[in-house]
C-alpha cells in the first residue's frame, strides 16, 4: 500500500488497479492500490491520516474532486476577506485622516475669519 503526493501538474501513475484521490486535509493526490479501498493511509503531503474511499471509483474520483474544489474555494474565501478586513481598516484610517483635515481646515478657517473681522 503506497501513497504518494503529487504538485497539481503531474498526475500520479495509475494502474487498472489503483484507487486515485486526493487528501482530506490538503488535497494532494494520492494512488493507492484497490486493495487499499476503506482503509486510512497516512498522507505523505501532510502526514494527516486520510480514508481512501471504496467502492465505485467513478463516484470515489467525483468526490475526490468535489472536496478538491470545496478546500480551494475556502481557500479562496478566507483570501477576500482577509482583502475585505485589511480594507476596512484602510478606509478606517482614512475617515479619521479626513476628519482631521476637516478639524484643521474649520480651526484655519476661523483664525482667518478673526484676522479678516479683526482688520474691519
Amino acid at each position: 500500500m503506497q501513497t504518494t503526493p503529487t504538485v497539481p501538474a503531474p498526475t500520479p501513475p495509475v494502474s487498472g488497479e489503483d484507487i486515485v484521490f486526493v487528501c482530506t486535509h490538503c488535497s494532494a493526490a494520492l494512488v493507492v492500490d484497490a486493495a487499499a479501498a476503506g482503509m486510512t493511509v497516512e498522507c505523505q503531503g501532510c502526514r494527516q491520516p486520510t480514508r481512501v474511499p471504496d467502492g465505485n471509483s467513478e463516484q470515489a474520483a467525483r468526490i475526490s474532486d468535489l472536496q478538491r474544489q470545496l478546500k480551494e474555494n475556502d481557500s479562496q474565501r478566507t483570501e477576500i476577506t482577509s482583502y475585505i478586513h485589511q480594507h476596512s481598516i484602510q478606509l478606517h484610517r482614512w475617515q479619521l485622516r479626513l476628519k482631521e483635515l476637516n478639524d484643521r481646515k474649520a480651526k484655519l478657517d476661523g483664525e482667518l475669519s478673526a484676522i479678516v473681522n479683526a482688520s474691519r
